[in-house]
């Protein structure tokens, strides 16, 4: 299976729970094979989007998903996209700042490039 269908099934998983993707995280390689995709169905492969939503060159393939949540706030998760799935959950309040959310979304990326990262040969 390529990596785009393993993209495509945990988006469908997402959306079922009522996730809304907000922005692809993809290897080199994801990437290239987004574009060749893209290209022979678009014709544009300089802008690369999966499933309608910017796609970014990463050390690591995954998926940033938000939906509201309970007391007017905003529930955001970062999923990995491989085996074993793996996932970090943060949940914001309505008066935070845009800038204090990004702050927390680069150091989620950050803690799950660690978690994903090659442990080295002994």
């Amino acid at each position: 299976m390529s990596q785009l269908q393993n993209f495509r099934e945990a988006l469908a998983l997402y959306r079922r729970h009522g996730w809304r993707p907000v922005r692809a995280l993809m290897r080199a390689e994801t990437l290239a094979e987004l574009r060749r995709e893209s290209s022979a169905v678009e014709g544009d492969a300089d802008t690369p989007a999966f499933e309608g939503v910017r796609a970014e060159e990463s050390v690591l393939d995954a998926l940033w998903f938000t939906r509201a949540s309970a007391g007017g706030r905003e529930a955001w998760e970062l999923r990995l996209v491989a085996e074993p799935p793996y996932a970090l959950f943060e949940l914001f309040e309505p008066e935070e700042a845009e800038e204090d959310r990004e702050d927390v979304r680069r150091e989620m990326e950050a803690r799950l490039r660690e978690y994903a990262a090659p442990t080295p040969e002994s």
